[in-house]
């Protein structure tokens, strides 16, 4: 048995800690656990959607349908929290849709544009 002084926030307290031998400690038995769902196929021609991370506002949309894109291209600007965001291409590639405006208004999860 060790004891220890230990001083929490102004507090001092007393502990005692009993040494244990590595034969006596017992692993607990481990929990089966349910295997990670797989992410569904994605559909040919189907593109990586881009989400708003927060909501917002759209302050400006840098890219049109059929606009090619590299990847790190500021795609729109989103405001929240009165700071503003730029919403980047995670790839190189093409968009295929923008479904923001300026000044729409964005809840976290929405689709701002897809790039295939």
């Amino acid at each position: 048995m060790r004891n220890y002084r230990v001083n929490v926030n102004g507090t001092e307290y007393e502990v005692s800690i009993e040494e244990i031998a590595a034969s006596e400690v017992k692993a607990a038995p481990a929990k089966p656990t349910a295997p990670a769902p797989k992410a569904a196929p994605a559909a040919a021609g189907a593109g990586e959607k881009i989400t708003a991370p927060m909501p917002g506002n759209i302050l400006a949309v840098n890219v049109a349908a059929g606009q090619t894109v590299k990847s790190g291209d500021v795609l729109m600007i989103l405001e929240a929290m009165k700071m503003e965001n730029e919403i980047m291409a995670p790839k190189a590639g093409k968009v295929t849709s923008v479904t923001v405006s300026k000044g729409s208004t964005v809840a976290t999860g929405d689709v701002l544009c897809t790039v295939e």
